[in-house]
Parts: structure tokens; C-alpha cells; sequence
């Protein structure tokens, strides 16, 4: 038998998260109470969801493709005036099915929010669009390969004013990901928290930080970005600094930056054309799991998974009806390598034509 001293850290630790708990449970109480005393509360669930179809033609390989990108349906409501609820899944995310968000969110306060499940994290600009949201074809550097990422935890978070209005988000995640929950348990903490401030005029300004796991050692992120979305401009910038505990890989920058311009259009099956043009780029970057002879193993290093480019995207959205409801996007994307043979086989000069649709 174990025993446990009264000043024991142990002993601490466990009054420690009795009191969390009950703290945590006299708040879901007072909720619920409040819930129960709304007479005006919609309980009917809303189905929406993305499709994306796109055709894409690489012209060094001379081959093309037909791709159905996103299959996304998602389930939202709520049980109460302050409990809501999503589920989200996409029948073809790279060709498989994943189920993406899965959580409820309690409204103790109208400020506050408090979020617990499978979600995206509070992290960036551009890889916090949902694809719908996205204004390009192909999502950028800092969206798909070094800041993306979605787990399971809580978040929290707060909307207040400091002379303008503002919106501070924060949580803590397992690290596991999306498939890896049932036998995952860890000492590690992972967190992420976003600050942003709306300035008059249509203007936003987002840092944010996030800390990770993948693997073996603690991978450290840094975000700053800025955009202007007003008089039909959208202007954008976005920087990434990723950084890997004991220089077990080189500190990873990337930059997103874009321009999108909305023209309306009259007595026309378009309501919009909008020209835009994207620069990104980053340098050579690591997953932060250790492989040997190409596959994950554990006696392994780090390898570089995506090959320092950069990228000069062109194109123009024409809107069906209302912006990202449903759009024909046209792009033309530009690569740039220090070495050709480091392109990976989808990631080359492209024409990309691409159907949103969304329900």
C-alpha cells in the first residue's frame, strides 16, 4: 500500500483537481439552471456542408487530374440557451474518411466560451479557414504543412474591449491528433492561445503560439499576422516561426501574403470577379517525428519533409451567388525551388480549376 503525507505533492495535486472539478460542476450547474429558465431557445439541428471539385494540370508532366477535395457535412445545434454542440466529417479528406470536429460549447457568460473535444486549435489566420472560407484553390504553406493542426482538448474564450474590440483564446490539448485517443495518455502539456484585435475600419491584427509533441521533444510556434478586409480589398500577411528543442532540427519560417480585389458584376451569372495573387514560402521543414529508412521509428532522426520553396499563386474567384456560398476558382500556382528533383509529385507548376460549393 501506498501512503500519502498531508503536504505531499501528490496529496496537492489530488486537492488540486477536486477542487477544479468541483468548481467545473457548480458552473455546469449554474448553466444548465439558466438553460432550463429559456423559453425562446431553437433546438433544431443545422446541416451544412463543403464540396469541393477541382480539375488540375501540371504542365512540366503533361498529366492532369480529376479530385474531389472536400466532402464535408457537419451537424450543429444546441441542447440549451448555452450549450451548443458540432459534429463535423469529411467523406474525402485526401481520399479517406476523418471526422474533424466533434464538441460542445458551454456560454457560461456571453463573453466567455468554453469548448471540449476534437477541434481545430486557436492557431494563425489562413489555417483557421474552414476550405469554404479560403480564397484560393490550394490552401498555403502555413495552412497545410507547418501550422496546421487539429486535437482534442479545452479551450477557452474571452471577447472584451480595450478601447476596441478583442477576442483572446487559449487551450490545452493531448497531442494525440485525430486517430490516436483510446490508449493515449501523457505527462506532456500542449497549448495554444490566439489574441486578436479588430481595429475600426476593417482592419485585424492575430499572434498567436501554440506548443506541440509530435514526437520525442517539444516543437515551439509563433504566428504573427495582420489583414485589411474593407472597400472590397482583402489584404493579408501572414509569418510563422517554428522552432524544435535541442537544435534537433533547423528553425522553420514561413510567410503567407495575398491580395484579393472584389468586383460586383450586374445582369450577369456571376454577382462577382475577384483577381488575386498569393506569394508564400518556407524552408525546409520537419514533421517532428523521428523516421529511419523512410518509415517512423523511435531510433530514428529527423528528416525534412517538405523541401524549402516558394510559391507565386495567380487567378481569379468568379461568385455564383453570394461570397463562398458557391465559387469557380482559377488559379495558376508557380513553384520555386533551389532544386527541381525536390518536388514531390503534387507539388509543381499547376493549372487548378475548382467548384465550391457550399450548403
Amino acid at each position: 500500500m501506498i501512503t500519502l503525507h498531508a503536504n505531499s505533492p501528490a496529496k496537492r495535486m489530488k486537492k488540486n483537481i477536486q477542487t477544479l472539478l468541483i468548481g467545473f460542476f457548480l458552473m455546469m450547474s449554474s448553466v444548465v439552471i439558466q438553460a432550463q429558465q429559456s423559453d425562446n431557445v431553437d433546438y433544431k439541428p443545422q446541416i451544412d456542408g463543403t464540396i469541393r471539385g477541382k480539375f488540375e494540370y501540371q504542365p512540366d508532366d503533361q498529366k492532369g487530374r480529376f479530385q474531389v477535395r472536400t466532402a464535408r457535412f457537419s451537424l450543429t445545434g444546441k441542447v440549451a440557451s448555452r450549450v451548443s454542440y458540432k459534429a463535423e466529417i469529411d467523406l474525402s479528406d485526401k481520399g479517406k474518411i476523418r471526422m474533424l470536429d466533434a464538441y460542445t460549447q458551454l456560454g457560461p457568460l456571453d463573453s466567455v466560451q468554453l469548448t471540449i473535444g476534437q477541434m481545430r486549435v486557436p492557431f494563425t489566420i489562413d489555417a483557421h479557414r474552414s476550405p469554404h472560407q479560403q480564397y484560393f484553390a490550394n490552401r498555403s504553406f502555413i495552412a497545410k504543412q507547418v501550422g496546421d493542426v487539429r486535437d482534442v482538448g479545452l479551450t477557452v474564450g474571452y471577447n472584451f474591449k480595450l478601447g476596441i474590440p478583442m477576442r483572446i483564446e487559449g487551450g490545452v490539448f493531448n497531442g494525440s491528433g485525430l486517430t490516436n485517443q483510446e490508449d493515449f495518455w501523457t505527462r506532456q502539456i500542449n497549448f495554444s492561445t490566439k489574441l486578436q484585435a479588430f481595429i475600426p475600419g476593417g482592419w485585424n491584427i492575430t499572434l498567436s503560439t501554440q506548443k506541440i509533441n509530435p514526437d520525442h521533444l517539444t516543437v515551439m510556434m509563433y504566428d504573427a499576422g495582420m489583414y485589411y478586409h474593407a472597400k472590397g480589398w482583402h489584404a493579408e500577411v501572414e509569418y510563422l516561426y517554428k522552432h524544435y528543442a535541442k537544435e534537433a532540427f533547423d528553425a522553420v519560417h514561413s510567410v503567407n501574403a495575398f491580395v484579393n480585389y472584389d468586383i460586383p458584376l450586374k445582369r450577369c451569372f456571376f454577382s462577382k470577379i475577384s483577381p488575386l495573387v498569393r506569394f508564400d514560402y518556407m524552408t525546409d521543414h520537419s514533421d517532428g517525428y523521428r523516421y529511419a529508412n523512410g518509415v517512423r521509428d523511435e531510433t530514428g532522426v529527423l528528416i525534412v519533409n517538405d523541401y524549402k520553396r516558394s510559391r507565386l499563386t495567380g487567378g481569379v474567384t468568379l461568385s455564383i451567388d453570394k461570397p463562398f456560398i458557391s465559387d469557380l476558382r482559377v488559379n495558376y500556382e508557380k513553384y520555386f525551388y533551389e532544386h527541381d528533383n525536390l518536388a514531390k509529385v503534387s507539388e509543381k507548376d499547376k493549372f487548378v480549376i475548382e467548384v465550391m460549393t457550399r450548403f
